[in-house]
């Protein structure tokens, strides 16, 4: 078992990406605060994984800071600590070009893309100083963040609104890597590709306009891939293993950013 005992929050649990990483963590021995907004369908989840580990479900919507900071809470209170932080849960926009974005769709995303994960991050980070008062300078990880951001961070994949909250959230991730430095904190990006999911059955009508654009890529990316690949490399980074990397970003592509 790679993660034997880690007490791990992992966000946008119920389907795809979220639901691949908590599956393979509660095998792997993890224990396992599983949070999405979805209640009905997570509270099923959780009942069906088998696995060393367990998975407790936290229903919320990472837009609000009580969920944030709640699911943090439970994972100290259910498991009597907290190691990582898996922010997976996000929201694509509708393809717009910035002339055309919507302020609505600008806010619901960035609530749910930037502002939910910083805000867990901040929550995270106090609470791993809080559970390690004896660390010293330059220790082993005393806390590990995975931000699940997208190769629209870099490459033109979706509108504005998408593909800006997903920069900022990996200017985040690389920010507070050099923040913690000497801390013994950890916090590194996976940025996905196409990944087969229900992202395109659940994302808003695409605007004309701007898919025409984005489609001119999106030619390039003949290769899907599927939660499980985004899973696997979240959990090399979860094990104590990858403790020499901090601030990187792990691109699972297919190689569609060489384009």
């Amino acid at each position: 078992m790679k993660l034997k005992d880690k007490s791990i929050v992992v966000t946008g649990a119920v389907a795809g990406i979220g639901a691949a990483i908590t599956e393979l963590f509660v095998r792997e021995g993890a224990n396992v605060i599983a949070v999405d907004k979805q209640e009905e369908r997570l509270m099923e989840m959780c009942k069906t994984l088998e696995g060393p580990g367990r998975a407790v479900a936290f229903p919320g919507n990472v837009a609000l800071q009580s969920t944030t900071d709640g699911m943090i809470d439970a994972a100290v209170a259910e498991f009597g600590t907290l190691d990582v932080l898996v922010n997976n849960a996000g929201v694509m926009d509708d393809n717009t070009a910035v002339g055309d974005m919507s302020d609505e769709m600008m806010d619901e995303v960035f609530a749910v893309n930037t502002f939910g994960p910083m805000r867990a991050m901040r929550k995270a980070v106090n609470t791993f100083f809080e559970l390690n008062p004896d660390a010293e300078e330059d220790d082993e990880t005393i806390g590990s963040i995975i931000n699940i951001t997208s190769v629209g961070a870099l490459h033109q994949t979706a509108g504005a609104s998408y593909c800006a909250s997903k920069a900022a959230l990996l200017a985040a991730t690389k920010n507070t890597s050099f923040m913690y430095i000497h801390k013994g904190i950890r916090v590194n990006a996976i940025a996905p590709g196409g990944i087969v999911t229900e992202i395109p059955i659940t994302m808003p009508t695409a605007d004309e306009f701007g898919f025409g654009r984005t489609s001119e890529l999106l030619v390039h990316s003949s290769l899907l891939g599927m939660p499980e690949d985004i899973a696997n490399a979240a959990l090399f980074l979860a094990q104590d293993e990858s403790h020499f990397i901090n601030g990187a970003v792990i691109t699972v592509d297919g190689a569609w950013t060489t384009f």
